[in-house]
């Protein structure tokens, strides 16, 4: 991936899943209380930037290993 979408794609990867994964956590730990989407959008709040600085970190590594299973598939 070339130019700006090398950097907006981790952003936009990491926001889907923190939405995602925040709104099951926080339904795990707290059901549906009253409060529930205050809490979930804290939560993402919070989530969101780590995931993101976590996307940038495993975009490479998940490329170099997407490349390494297909190469042993196909050497096959």
């Amino acid at each position: 991936m070339q130019g700006k979408a090398r950097f907006i794609r981790p952003v936009i990867v990491a926001a889907i899943m923190a939405f995602l994964m925040t709104a099951v956590i926080t339904f795990i730990n707290l059901g549906a209380p009253p409060d529930f989407l205050r809490r979930w959008m804290i939560a993402y709040a919070v989530a969101w930037p780590f995931a993101t600085v976590a996307a940038f970190v495993a975009v490479p590594i998940t490329d170099r290993a997407t490349r390494w299973i297909v190469r042993k598939i196909d050497s096959r």
